[in-house]
């Protein structure tokens, strides 16, 4: 967080950026801090996110994609979807924007030292998690944890994200990774179905077990029951929401949910937590 006022963003200078989808609705951005005690006040965890800015235009909340392990650069997945996202979607490396955070409360790894780790993720939801994959399998972080599951699915191929990620994943000997998309198509090499199915059929173990899952509605509504019926505790299961944040800070009121405010008291909430919460969320 900027010292000087929560209000502030840092200056960061756009390195690289991609778009990741055919009809470049995606687009990832690497960037990095143009003030070196910028970055190291900048101390963030997977799950967190980030306020980012194009002058002229405003701000939007976007998930830190990067992990604090991979170096002081930041990574953002945005999804154009109105005036300031357009606006970063124009940007080209060596323009400036900014990063106000970071921001909310983020996964609780560490207190989730010494059990089984289940990652399951859906569509460009995947960012935070992305995260949260690279800072469990650090070498500094290893060997803190017992098996690590990730479970990842898009409608198609092309809306994969970071597939230069979880490719390598899939070669290492302690990670479990299952890929899916939802209908069979031509070149496909990984599995096919639903992520509730995935689940289903892969039936994690709750024992001594954490559960971290992000992805749109429809697949959280039908994944939960997967878990109910393995045998998962609500205090076990860790789910990232998105619920209208703007502030950033719990100020404006936009994104409450009963008491609670997402952006400052989530966005990552335990399902016991959120059981406790009116179900507008």
């Amino acid at each position: 967080m900027n010292p000087e006022s929560p209000y502030l963003p840092f200056p960061v200078r756009l390195t690289q950026a991609r778009f990741d989808t055919p009809d470049k609705s995606l687009r990832t951005f690497r960037a990095a801090f143009e003030d070196p005690a910028h970055a190291a006040a900048f101390r963030y965890r997977p799950g967190q996110f980030a306020e980012l800015s194009v002058a002229g235009f405003g701000e939007a909340p976007i998930g830190i994609a990067s992990s604090p392990t991979e170096g002081p650069e930041l990574l953002f997945t945005v999804s154009r979807m109105g005036v300031v996202t357009s606006a970063l979607h124009a940007l080209e490396p060596g323009d400036r924007f900014g990063v106000r955070g970071p921001l909310g409360n983020g996964y609780p790894l560490d207190d989730l030292a010494g059990r089984d780790i289940v990652v399951v993720a859906g569509g460009y939801a995947v960012t935070t998690l992305r995260s949260a994959m690279v800072w469990l399998l650090d070498p500094a972080h290893r060997e803190r944890f017992g098996r690590i599951t990730f479970i990842y699915g898009a409608r198609s191929p092309e809306l994969l994200l970071y597939q230069d990620v979880w490719r390598q994943w899939m070669r290492r000997a302690d990670v479990d990774c299952r890929v899916t998309i939802d209908n069979a198509c031509q070149g496909w090499d990984c599995l096919v179905g639903f992520v509730p199915r995935v689940l289903k059929d892969l039936a994690p173990s709750p024992e001594n077990a954490a559960a971290l899952v992000c992805g749109p509605p429809a697949m959280i509504r039908f994944s939960l029951p997967v878990f109910e019926d393995l045998g998962w505790r609500p205090g076990q299961i860790f789910m990232s929401l998105e619920n209208r944040m703007k502030c950033g800070i719990g100020i404006c009121g936009r994104c409450n949910v009963g008491n609670r405010y997402v952006c400052k008291h989530g966005p990552v909430f335990s399902k016991a937590e959120l059981d406790r919460l009116p179900a507008e969320y």
